[in-house]
């Protein structure tokens, strides 16, 4: 799925609506955004700066690689645990 909105944009989008007092459903209606989209991004975003932003996602996309390799080789481990168990087993 591709994104419309790059975080630094969203960050701009939010900055904009706060410094030039506009309303939200004017801000929204100029990006062509839902009400319910912006207040889900100021939820996340609301005080950070862009290089906050990118060190944020840098670390999000860390985190999903890091839960990858764990659950690889938490299925890993149960498969040789498997293996041991049904050739090691006194029959």
């Amino acid at each position: 799925m591709k994104k419309r909105f790059s975080e630094k944009e969203i960050v701009e989008i939010l900055q904009k609506q706060k410094n030039t007092g506009k309303t939200i459903a004017e801000i929204c209606r100029e990006k062509g955004i839902a009400e319910n989209i912006f207040y889900k991004w100021k939820r996340k975003y609301e005080n950070m700066t862009v290089s906050e932003v990118i060190k944020l996602k840098s670390l999000e996309d860390e985190n999903a690689k890091l839960k990858r390799l764990v659950a690889e080789l938490s299925l890993e481990n149960m498969v040789q645990k498997d293996v041991i168990k049904n050739f090691c087993s006194p029959e």
